[in-house]
This record gives structure tokens, C-alpha cells and sequence, in this order.
């Protein structure tokens, strides 16, 4: 009876609403524009791949009730996501513009309608950040893009080798050889290690030739006399507190990315992939599983004391004190509204140690910090931030999950499989990101338009 009601509504609009074409005389009326969903004029014509028009909310009220991706009328399958024909818009608006105003008040008034709409565009959403970037949907400048991407690539491949076959096996030795085992060559290459100040006294190391077990049986008090007069404090105690590691652990104690990746290949892997797509969650892990070694040299470099008395990193890192509190609000601070820019300001601080993986590093911390707040405005656009609980629930649910699955398969994964997996997210994430960067942008500029 309604559908009847409606169709002889737009009936006897079709009789009144009519217009005459002023080159062939030729009447056209509101009938030739009917919606086969509502059977009224179409407000915001959308068109299927199939060629049948519908107003875009009656499309939107047919898809939440029946969520199928088809035609209300032939029932053929639609791909992508519909998009309003502006141009049969325009000239429906035109030809009968108090027929449409009349419509677009029947539409805002009514509550299903705009919900509807608003899931339905949702969906749409979603679609366009799942299905990939092709230069028939984004031809500005995609060829010239990808070829940026392509010889990015190559370059993070030609250092990926370089670092591969000529450093990691040069420095990673001794964090596996026995120290008594150690060479007086090996002694000297575990002093220079400590920082440049201890360059200054390798010569007098070399004349001893210090070896492993000799490096044992020395104390403080040898270093202030003849031949070693170290006359620097500092130096000396940064010197036994190195020391004091070796003879406490046998080995030597890992101090740079690749050294700490020979000793926990696993927990490198894991915290890599962590920091990128959940860094609050991994600086927790680091609190609550991995205080002393990790976390505490971490909070002492991106949030240092303003009284720091330390000339070189690895001697400040040595101290470990618990955190002041002036410490602890920067970092909490930081951790919430920052997180990627704590990473970046740790790997700022060891680009005398990494100088091109600390750069790496920093401008993938950049490329996430603005891949995040574009996931924070598109929540704020849509009116959707009473759902970040939940979506930090879900996610922290899906991060913890695969964490405990590489955790019980990590045994059964092959090295070469992990130093793939770490290269890649070390070296070729940030290539991606950059990529990911642009569809934000591009898509936001279409959004304005």
C-alpha cells in the first residue's frame, strides 16, 4: 500500500514536474528519472557496474539489510565500491531542483536513512584501504612514484648485502667466545668497542698483550699504576663496569643492534616488528619482562638527566639508575601522545654506532608517527573515537596472540628465515611506508575535493 502510495506520489509529480528542452521542443519529466527502489526522482544517483541508477541512500538501505554486494534489480555483483554519477546528478538537480530540495528534507528527517548511509560509507572506507593502489584508480604520477620505490629498493638491497657478508660475522664473535679464550687483537678490538676515549689506551694494552685471562685477574687499582695509568675516573669505572659484565656473563656483553641480534635473534625479531606496529605495547613488554638490560638504557637515552656528566653513550649507558621522577613524566608523556618519536630520539643518539640503520630508523619512526595521527583523524572525521577501546582491545588481543605463536614456533624457524624477516623490516619497511604516506595524502586531498 505504501510502495503503492509512493509510486502514485511520483506519479503525479512526473505530470507537473516537466521540462521542455528549447533545441527539439521535447518534454522531459520527473518519470524518466525514477529510483526502481523507491520509485521517486534519484537524489545522488549511484551507478552499478550492471548500468541500473539508485538514490544513494536507498543503495546504502539495501545493502545493511541484505549485505550483498549486488543490484537491487538484476542481482548482479557490483565490484569496488559505488560511487554518485555526477554528471546525471547535476542534471537532475538542474532540470528539477524543487523536486530534489523537497526530497533531501524528506531524507535528512528520517534517522534510519542516515545511518544507514553513514555504515554504508563506512564500508566504503574500508574498501579503499584494503584494495591496493593501481594507476587506473590513482594515475597522478604512479609510474614515476614506483620507479622512487624501485631504486629505494635497490640501494636498501646493495647495503643489505654489504651489511650481511662483511660486518655482522666481524663484530658478533665475541658475544659468543669464552673471554678466556680471547686473543690479545680480541682484548684490544672489546676496549675500542667501549668508546672512543678508550682508543687512547689500547697502545698500552697491546705492549702488555693483554689477553683473555690476563684481562681477568685485572683490578682497579692496576689500572691507576704503570702500565695502564688510567688517570680518568671515569674511564676506570666505565672500564670495571664492562669488566665486571665480561666476568659475570663469560662472554661479552652484546652493545650494538647486530650484536644484541646474535645473542636474542628472537627477541629482535619480535620487539623490530613490535615497535612498528605497536610501540606501547612493546615498551611495556620491555617494563615488565626485560627491565635492566633494555628498558633502562632505553629511558636513560631518550629521556637523559639534565646534569649528564658522561662524555660517550656506552659509558652513560653503564649507569643504570632507577629513573628520576622528572624522567618518568617525559617518558610517560611521550609514550602516550609520541610513542615513535621515543624510537627515533634512541636512534639518534647511536648514529655514531649505526650511522646509516639509525637513519633508517628515524625516518620510518617519522613515516609511522604521521601513518598514526592520519588513523586518529580519519576516527575523528567519522565520529568514531568512542570506538579506540575497543580497537585497542582488538589490537592488543591480535599483537599478543602472534607474539605467544612466535614465541612457541621460534625453536622450528630457520636463521636464515629470521635475518630475512629482520632485514626486511629493518631496511625495506620504511620504503613501504613512504608509499603508504601518499595514498594517505592523496586520499585526504580527495576527501577535501
Amino acid at each position: 500500500m505504501e510502495e503503492d502510495e509512493t509510486l502514485q506520489g511520483a506519479t503525479e509529480r512526473a505530470k507537473v514536474e516537466t521540462h521542455t528542452t528549447p533545441e527539439t521542443g521535447r518534454r522531459i519529466s520527473v518519470s524518466e528519472f525514477l529510483c526502481h527502489c523507491c520509485y521517486d526522482i534519484l537524489v545522488n544517483p549511484t551507478t552499478l557496474n550492471c548500468g541500473h541508477n539508485f538514490c544513494r541512500h536507498c543503495l546504502a538501505l539495501w545493502w545493511v539489510s541484505s549485505r550483498k554486494n549486488e543490484c537491487p534489480e538484476c542481482r548482479e555483483k557490483w565490484e569496488g565500491f559505488p560511487k554518485i554519477n555526477i554528471l546525471l546528478r547535476d542534471v537532475i538537480e538542474k532540470l528539477f531542483s524543487d523536486a530534489i530540495e523537497q526530497r533531501k528534507e524528506d531524507i535528512q528527517q528520517n534517522s534510519d536513512v542516515a545511518r544507514s548511509l553513514a555504515t554504508f560509507q563506512k564500508y566504503g572506507n574500508d574498501q579503499i584501504l584494503t584494495v591496493p593502489n593501481t594507476g587506473r584508480i590513482n594515475p597522478r604520477g604512479g609510474g614515476f612514484f614506483s620507479g622512487v620505490l624501485t631504486a629505494l629498493t635497490c640501494v636498501a638491497v646493495v647495503l643489505l648485502g654489504y651489511h650481511w657478508s662483511s660486518r655482522e660475522f666481524e663484530e658478533d664473535h665475541l658475544v659468543h667466545k669464552p673471554v678466556a679464550k680471547w686473543t690479545s687483537e680480541e682484548v684490544i678490538l672489546w676496549l675500542e668497542q667501549l668508546g672512543p676515549w678508550a682508543s687512547h689506551y689500547k697502545e698500552r694494552f697491546l705492549l702488555e698483550k693483554v689477553n683473555g685471562r690476563l684481562l681477568l685477574t685485572l683490578t682497579e687499582e692496576d689500572f691507576t699504576k704503570e702500565p695502564y695509568s688510567i688517570e680518568n675516573s671515569n674511564h676506570r669505572k666505565a672500564i670495571m663496569a664492562e669488566l665486571e659484565c665480561v666476568k659475570t656473563l663469560g662472554v661479552k656483553p652484546p652493545q650494538n643492534l647486530w650484536e644484541y641480534k646474535a645473542v636474542n635473534p628472537g627477541k629482535s625479531l619480535f620487539l623490530l616488528y613490535a615497535l612498528k606496529s605497536s610501540p606501547r605495547l612493546s615498551m611495556l613488554y620491555l617494563y615488565l619482562f626485560d627491565y635492566t638490560e633494555a628498558f633502562l638504557p632505553f629511558i636513560h637515552t631518550v629521556c637523559p638527566m639534565p646534569e649528564d656528566k658522561y662524555e660517550d653513550i656506552v659509558t652513560k649507558l653503564l649507569d643504570l639508575e632507577d629513573p628520576s621522577w622528572k624522567q618518568w613524566r617525559e617518558f610517560i608523556v611521550k609514550y602516550l601522545f609520541l610513542p615513535y618519536q621515543l624510537i627515533a630520539e634512541f636512534a639518534w643518539d647511536w648514529l655514531d654506532v649505526h650511522y646509516w640503520t639509525s637513519r633508517f630508523i628515524i625516518v620510518n619512526a617519522m613515516l609511522l608517527s604521521v601513518l598514526e595521527f592520519f588513523s586518529f583523524w580519519r576516527l575523528w572525521s567519522r565520529r568514531e573515537l568512542k570506538t579506540v577501546p575497543h580497537r585497542m582491545w582488538r589490537h592488543f588481543w591480535k599483537v599478543s596472540t602472534q607474539g605467544l605463536f612466535v614465541a612457541i614456533f621460534w625453536p622450528f624457524i630457520p636463521q636464515f628465515v629470521c635475518n630475512c624477516l629482520f632485514y626486511w623490516a629493518l631496511y625495506f619497511n620504511p620504503i613501504t611506508n613512504i608509499d603508504l604516506v601518499v595514498k594517505e595524502i592523496r586520499r585526504l586531498e580527495t576527501q577535501v575535493q
